[in-house]
């Protein structure tokens, strides 16, 4: 009986996981002793970190054409349960009965999804996010309808709750999204914090007020969010903001079968694994991308949940998934060095390095120059197989040659 290796999701990390493994298993020439899987609802991967941007029906890959041509089976439909004692995995596919499918290695790569806090009233039905491909096309057909709505303040507000990453690159986007439709739009970006992008360090700090400001985006820092209804949001400070668009970007939570796997789990519900991205507590269990508690520099910090890290850790547990099965040596995972590209609209961008005191390497066109290259060209698995699987390999440049690399071709 052919080993059988399941992968749950394609996004990032579980597309890299299936060509990894692919990989491995093609190099050791025991491709007819091995099954690979991948379940999710649909064979595409979306470009998640893009989500910001217009044209949102755009920013996603087929991926039937690559798995296809990697021997890579995929499975339409949802996985319900996973069975750590049993080793099966139940799904509901797309159409028909459920099914269960019995794994000799399982990788959790299911993402996450933004929280929405049930304590806020009408966050659930009046306020939009950017968290998945439905809600961010949403968004943009609300978006374009304002066109059509008699102008107002109220019309012409977007409120962004939430300054950390997503909120900062779509506020900063937003002024150019509506200038068709509105010739001064107010973007406001609301956070709790009492500053902008607290998890990005000071560093940025400087560059992204100064982007903000010339792009004309206010900030209310220091007040969450107290209430939303469709005319608006009140503050916590008490502030009433009129506005027909809210959008919410606070916070991420991993996918809710975590829960189902025996282990401990971190803040955002990610399972803590070893260095090879095992779960300790469940023969068998893999976690990846946004769903894995993973050290990533040997010392104090952790991968984020970003494509960033989501695909080096795609790579690693694709491997070690194989490698584990064909009796080779494991692969730790390792990312000691940080780099994070922020997007800042028309203004331009910034690269910053560090895990904590980020300092700004580089802005403005030559940032954005960068940005746009990861955005619409290094995140995309190629096309051919060749390339792609030739890119799947565990040990990859780290974020500081990476970075020297982006240099070299954009400037």
């Amino acid at each position: 009986m052919a080993n059988k290796i399941v992968i749950i999701g394609t996004g990032f990390a579980g597309v890299w996981s299936a060509l990894s493994a692919r990989r491995l298993i093609d190099q050791a020439n025991k491709a007819s002793e091995f099954e690979i899987l991948v379940v999710a609802p649909e064979p595409v991967l979306v470009m998640r970190p893009r989500l910001y941007e217009s044209n949102a029906s755009s920013l996603v890959q087929n991926l039937d054409p690559l798995f296809h041509a990697a021997g890579v089976k995929f499975i339409p439909g949802t996985v319900q349960k996973i069975n750590c004692d049993a080793q099966t995995i139940d799904v509901q596919p797309m159409s028909g009965t459920a099914l269960s499918i019995t794994y000799d290695r399982v990788i959790l790569a299911a993402g996450s999804s933004v929280i929405r806090p049930e304590s806020i009233p009408g966050l659930q039905q009046h306020a939009f996010d950017i968290d998945s491909l439905a809600s961010a096309i949403k968004l943009e057909t609300h978006l374009e309808g304002l066109a059509s709505r008699q102008a107002s303040r109220s019309r012409n507000t977007v409120v962004v709750c939430g300054a950390g990453f997503t909120g900062i690159e779509l506020a900063a986007e937003l002024p150019k999204r509506l200038q068709h439709i509105i010739a001064h739009p107010r973007i406001v970006l609301v956070g709790r914090e009492p500053e902008l992008g607290s998890s990005l360090g000071s560093g940025p700090r400087p560059t992204i007020t100064t982007a903000l400001n010339a792009l004309g985006v206010e900030t209310k820092l220091g007040s969450g969010i107290a209430a939303v209804d469709p005319e608006g949001v009140i503050l916590a400070s008490g502030e009433r903001i009129q506005a027909n668009t809210v959008v919410w970007t606070a916070g991420v939570r991993a996918t809710p079968l975590t829960q189902q796997i025996p282990g401990p789990r971190d803040a955002f519900s990610r399972l803590l694994v070893d260095p090879y991205l095992r779960v300790p507590s469940a023969k068998g269990v893999l976690a990846s991308g946004d769903a894995a508690g993973a050290l990533a520099d040997g010392k104090s910090n952790y991968a984020f949940m970003s494509c960033q890290h989501a695909i080096q850790l795609g790579r690693v547990s694709g491997y070690n998934a194989a490698a584990e099965l064909l009796d080779q040596p494991l692969m730790e995972y390792s990312q000691p060095t940080y780099n994070c590209c922020l997007d800042l609209g028309p203004w331009g961008a910034l690269v910053a390095g560090g895990w904590d005191e980020k300092k700004v390497k580089i802005s403005g066109d030559l940032a954005k120059q960068v940005k746009m290259y990861i955005n619409q060209e290094l995140i995309y698995p190629p096309a051919d197989v060749k390339d792609a699987l030739a890119l799947a390999g565990p040990v990859q440049p780290d974020s500081d040659q990476l970075f020297e690399q982006l240099i070299q071709v954009v400037g």
